[in-house]
């Protein structure tokens, strides 16, 4: 190895927000870092192309890391907005119960949030009105902390953070493989080399890739989900003040289709959730065949068929019907109509599944010698992503930091 190989403390793969909000806790602690990102920009794949919602921590099973990183995530990223005057709104939101077999899980959820120091409030009829006068339902939580945001600006800001405090960035820069050896770590690149004492991937949906490149077994592998978005037209939005979701499917880690008015003032409202056809599929038309096979002969992903087929062909049917997709709308609110809805994007989750059929439900971290791996980061994890990064430093050199 050429002694002119550039060295750091730690090399940091991927410059999604959990990957970026790392480097600036390690950067914080004085240490030096590489950030080594693949795509031309910053935050190109779960960061930025989300609902943008600032999650509270209510649905989270209580003493996990997304309970206990996504409530201080909240405050923590509207505080970083605030400092940075970057657009935000605390808008608060309504989890909607339609039918009274939800009730049980509506509380439930009242249960964790209490749990998880989330503050709630249980409306009836007439109360949920009140909050949005066009929703339909019989109780709901109206939860006073959630808010909106745009990820991929917090995620650039923490990117100029980074850089500013001695870090350096790489984008465009394609790590192919990791070595991890008894001083350092070699991060091999399309351009060459990078050495790191320690290194940290945070590689999205290429995360049980990198860690299988690094010579680890990550038990799990990464399934990746389309969430198709669609938007309201300007006479629909007016049915939406803030966020409004249902009461989700304890059998799945998605929240199921909300409306969610953003900070630019638009409506939208999904996702839905289907088997993406590549690990970037953002549309039916991204098919790679090698990367489909991967996810449909993967015995989780057999054992998630098995058992959840009913469900994920309602989930097709909504993406390829507009008709299919407002009838789940209607639940909350009944006045939306199949004219109402327009295109309006898609993001891909990076769901770990292990080989039995489980979903794994909350962030998962994997140590191997020099080498941490974050294997399972999907929402909240943009929330709760400045506590990941504080958690990280942590689990790497047991160092504490504060909040910024």
């Amino acid at each position: 190895m050429s002694s002119g190989t550039p060295r750091y403390d730690v090399v940091v793969v991927g410059g999604g927000i959990v990957g970026l909000a790392t480097a600036h806790a390690l950067v914080r602690s004085g240490r030096t870092v590489a950030v080594v990102e693949r795509e031309p920009r910053l935050a190109n794949h779960q960061t930025g192309n989300n609902s943008n919602v600032i999650h509270s921590g209510l649905y989270y099973a209580p003493g996990g890391y997304k309970a206990r990183l996504a409530v201080a995530g909240c405050a923590e990223t509207v505080a970083f907005c605030r400092e940075h005057d970057l657009p935000h709104k605390v808008s608060g939101k309504l989890v909607v119960a339609t039918e009274p077999q939800e009730l049980p899980r509506l509380a439930e959820l009242e249960r964790r949030g209490r749990a998880n120091g989330v503050e709630t409030h249980r409306l009836d009829a007439h109360g949920m009105r009140e909050r949005e006068p066009h929703v339909r339902g019989i109780e709901a939580l109206w939860v006073p902390s959630t808010g909106i945001c745009d990820y991929r600006l917090v995620a650039e800001k923490i990117g100029e953070l980074v850089v500013k405090e001695g870090g350096e960035i790489h984008l465009g820069r394609t790590v192919t493989g990791l070595a991890p050896r008894s001083e350092d770590v070699v991060v091999r690149t399309d351009r060459g080399d990078l050495l790191g004492a320690q290194a940290v991937v945070c590689g999205g949906l290429r995360s049980d890739e990198l860690a299988e490149a690094a010579g680890a077994d990550p038990g799990v592998r990464i399934i990746p989900f389309r969430g198709e978005y669609s938007g309201l037209t300007e006479d629909a939005a007016e049915l939406v003040k803030g966020l409004i979701y249902p009461v989700p499917d304890p059998a799945f880690p998605f929240l199921g289709v909300h409306a969610t008015r953003g900070i630019d003032g638009h409506v939208h409202a999904g996702p839905n959730a289907v088997l993406a056809l590549a690990r970037e599929g953002y549309t039916w038309g991204t098919v790679k065949p090698r990367e489909l096979l991967g996810s449909l002969l993967y015995p989780g992903m057999l054992h998630v068929a098995r058992t959840h087929w009913r469900y994920g062909l309602g989930e097709v049917h909504r993406s390829l019907s507009k008709s299919a997709m407002v009838t789940q709308i209607q639940r909350m609110l009944p006045e939306v109509e199949a004219r109402h809805l327009t295109p309006a994007g898609a993001g891909v989750r990076a769901q770990a599944v292990k080989p039995d059929g489980t979903l794994v439900d909350d962030f998962l971290f994997l140590e191997q010698g020099r080498v941490l791996h974050v294997l399972n980061a999907p929402s909240p994890a943009a929330t709760a992503a400045l506590p990941i990064g504080r958690e990280i430093l942590s689990k790497l050199t047991g160092d504490t930091l504060g909040p910024l």
